[in-house]
């Protein structure tokens, strides 16, 4: 009895060894798998070996307090000062368009004020905030050497922001009761009830504009979006006057300049993308845009949340 249970201890003792060495293989080779998946976005992180040479060289001139801060301060305007201005273009298109409906009389400066103030400012404030979830997930990717992931990211967000934007019609569409309930008169309503139809097609330029930017962002390349955007106003500026006041267009011309003007951005910046494939970041369109959508829409929903809040407040 004493020789088959010291016999048996024996047994289970080395089964026991047996699963933690097992356990033990498994994890080595869970982390040769982590480590082969670095090894594949190697090629691709030429920017962030290029960011860590230059913190080197910088720990090594021993700067001072002041000239830390103007070496500081010039790296995050490098990127801030693009971003700031491409911002600043793409609200003038609204501000340009609403300054030309003044020239043209009072309804048509309160049609426009409404509608890109009310309507689209809820619209804008929605997509915007469920395209910022990729500020997350593309800067994951990119930090982590997943460099074809962003393109991923990017066709996953234009699949549910088109969705929301199918959700939002409506909100053009019923403009001029919503409006009334916020203590508009009915002749300015239904004034701007009609720009809002006419401005239907901005709304899916949104569904693909912030991503785009949000892709092109995590990537550093904000200089591509200030171009653009530069451009498009200066485009946006001339037309404008032309449609609306030249050409006595009116309403319909502002509509059609705004319309242009946001999906030109798009145009340019999508064929930038496809012909630069972003340092292989875009290797084009895949139907892993369609997986795994309910945890990205979860993500997107927290981040329309916390935008809107702010910027409706604003």
């Amino acid at each position: 009895i004493i020789k088959h249970t010291a016999l048996r201890h024996c047994i289970n003792s080395s089964s026991r060894e047996i699963d933690r060495e097992r356990e033990r293989e498994r994890e080595r080779e869970r982390e040769r798998e982590r480590e082969r998946e670095m090894d594949d976005g190697k090629p691709l992180l030429r920017s962030k070996q290029e960011e860590e040479v230059d913190e080197q060289e910088h720990q090594k001139q021993n700067l001072g307090p002041t000239e830390e801060f103007v070496y500081e301060s010039k790296k995050l305007w490098q990127i801030a000062g693009p971003a700031i201005f491409t911002a600043f273009c793409q609200y003038s298109l609204g501000a340009l368009t609403q300054t030309f409906a003044g020239l043209i009389g009072d309804l048509e400066l309160a049609a426009v004020s409404f509608e890109n103030s009310v309507i689209a400012g809820l619209a804008f404030g929605v997509m915007l905030g469920m395209g910022s979830a990729l500020e997350t997930l593309c800067g994951q990717a990119f930090g982590a050497g997943k460099i074809r992931m962003l393109g991923i990211y990017m066709q996953r967000s234009w699949v549910i922001l088109l969705f929301t934007s199918f959700l939002l019609t409506p909100v053009y569409i019923y403009s001029p009761p919503i409006l009334q309930l916020f203590g508009v008169t009915e002749e300015i309503s239904q004034a701007a009830g009609e720009f809002a139809l006419w401005m239907i097609p901005q709304l899916f330029a949104y569904a693909f504009n912030f991503p785009i930017q949000k892709f092109l962002q995590a990537q550093r390349k904000v200089f591509v979006m200030a171009w653009v955007s530069a451009v498009v106003l200066v485009l946006h500026a001339v037309l404008s006057w032309i449609f609306m006041l030249k050409w006595g267009w009116g309403l319909v011309g502002a509509a059609v300049m705004l319309n242009t003007s946001w999906w030109l951005i798009v145009v340019l910046q999508f064929i930038y993308i496809v012909i630069t494939k972003s340092d292989g970041a875009w290797s084009g369109f895949s139907w892993l845009a369609f997986s795994d959508l309910w945890g990205f829409v979860k993500l997107s929903l927290a981040s329309a949340v916390m935008l809107c809040l702010e910027f409706w407040y604003l």
